[in-house]
């Protein structure tokens, strides 16, 4: 007993010099403790499946137990009585952090953590007003199970315990109650927290879906993908340090370019690091510009960022092909931006500054289909040139957008205009103005083809196109 005495002491004095040496990395202790022994033996009868997860997870094998994570010794509006334990239900960010400092400094740092900032938004005005309404517990039931469960609630706590407004939830921004942002599980699920699940695109496209948002579908109809899901078995995933062209070279994921090791880069917790547009928004900017507005810190320019990318690009490109790939991207979202982005946006603020629509959102076609063009079709032919998913970029996007744009958004412009120099008044100088503006606008090189406006060049171009075409494919058998 006295040897094992000596040797406990040994591993736990060796274990604490090494993380105050290394920085508080993750801890590994040389005995499950007695408070988890505790919370074990009931949790392996009333959560059996629990039990089993957290039996998978390196956390059992460095005997960090469920006391060392929900385990608490304050008196903070979250610790309640559990038995013989004072607990909190959440664990944070911040909790995490007490071993994984580094990546918990990167995480706080990053626009994931900022997420659940969306109240106000127009996403957020939909959720809210015009698909839900304040029947569950004063908010909108859709806001809590839809758009939080990916963006974070803003946890808040009744005798202890999360409210069933805020909780469950493990939204990538989610804001605790202990200040601290985000949620881990979020991509390293309980009680595992596996790095190799967290590193699947699948996990990533949880959220990342959709009409507004299809990085999963992109990802799935790009060639990386494709790579992806035939070569699985050769990812090893369960590598500790998944550096790529080291460990594994069959296929990128979403965590390889954006969050994990290179050959001469670290992983990352910051997802920012290695973008260099925003695509979120109307027009296109370069990511420092909203970050910044965030009030994150020590912000990369896009150029260093690129470079980052790039870095991981040319494990498996030259340097020539990485280059000719973000020409050709470059060039998509310079498209979308001029010739429909930053015109659209000019013309909607005219609309609303000219009082020719009214000041609530979504109660005017007009707002619904400008809203769809940006932040549906828009976002996605950007997002597919992004990820290399040609059909996104076209059919499901830009090809949206040009429908939307001239068979829906320009003839609604034009009614606006006409309806307001009808009403008289200051309507008729504003309508006076933005009819002035589109005239501009589709005069414009970028759209004189709708008002059959094409110069007798570039008519002959065309016309050539077709009658080469019709040669290649209508010809008499």
């Amino acid at each position: 007993m006295k040897r094992y005495g000596q040797t406990l002491f040994a591993g736990i004095f060796i274990t604490l010099l090494w993380c105050s040496m290394a920085g508080a990395q993750p801890v590994f202790y040389p005995q499950l403790s007695k408070e988890s022994r505790a919370c074990v033996e009931c949790h392996k009868e009333s959560t059996p499946g629990l039990y089993q997860q957290w039996g998978y997870g390196k956390h059992f094998r460095g005997n960090v137990g469920c006391y060392e994570c929900h385990g608490t010794d304050t008196t903070d509006r979250d610790a309640l009585k559990h038995y013989n334990f004072r607990i909190h239900v959440i664990v944070t960010p911040k909790n995490c952090g007490r071993c994984h400092v580094t990546e918990y400094t990167q995480f706080e740092n990053s626009h994931h953590a900022k997420a659940a900032e969306i109240l106000g938004s127009l996403d957020n005005e939909l959720a809210e007003v015009v698909e839900g309404n304040k029947a569950f517990r004063g908010r909108s039931a859709l806001l809590v199970n839809g758009c939080k469960q990916c963006h974070g609630s803003i946890i808040k706590i009744k005798n202890g315990q999360p409210t069933a407004d805020t909780w469950p939830n493990d939204g990538i921004g989610r804001i605790n109650i202990d200040g601290s942002r985000g949620s881990c599980t979020a991509c390293h699920f309980r009680h595992t927290f596996s790095a190799a699940q967290a590193r699947q695109p699948e996990t990533c496209g949880r959220c990342h879906l959709g009409p507004d948002h299809p990085q999963k579908e992109i990802y799935e109809e790009s060639r990386h993908g494709i790579a992806y899901f035939n070569n699985k078995e050769k990812m090893n995933l369960e590598s500790a340090k998944w550096v790529v062209g080291e460990d594994y070279s069959a296929a990128p994921t979403c965590a390889t370019c954006h969050m994990s090791a290179t050959l001469t880069q670290p992983a990352t917790h910051d997802i920012g690091d290695r973008i260099s547009w925003n695509n979120r928004p109307p027009v296109s900017v370069r990511p420092e510009i909203p970050d910044k507005k965030l009030g994150l810190k020590d912000v990369l320019p896009w150029k260093t960022r690129r470079e980052n990318m790039k870095e991981v690009c040319g494990v498996c490109h030259s340097s020539g092909y990485v280059d000719g790939f973000y020409e050709q991207y470059d060039g998509l979202v310079k498209l979308y931006n001029e010739k429909f982005g930053e015109p659209g946006v000019r013309i909607m603020k005219m609309l609303k500054e000219g009082n020719l629509i009214t000041k609530q959102p979504f109660d005017e076609k007009i707002e619904w289909d400008w809203f769809e063009i940006w932040h549906h079709q828009g976002r996605r032919a950007r997002m597919g040139a992004s990820m290399m998913g040609p059909d996104y970029t076209h059919w499901h996007g830009l090809y949206e957008v040009a429908k939307a744009w001239y068979m829906d958004f320009i003839p609604e412009v034009r009614e606006r205009i006409a309806k307001g120099k009808r009403a008289g008044g200051e309507k008729v100088t504003a309508a006076k103005k933005l009819d002035s503006y589109l005239t501009k606008v589709l005069n414009s090189d970028n759209h004189r083809w709708f008002t059959g406006k094409m110069t007798p060049s570039e008519k002959a171009e065309r016309e050539k196109e077709r009658q080469s075409f019709k040669k290649r494919y209508l010809r008499k058998q």
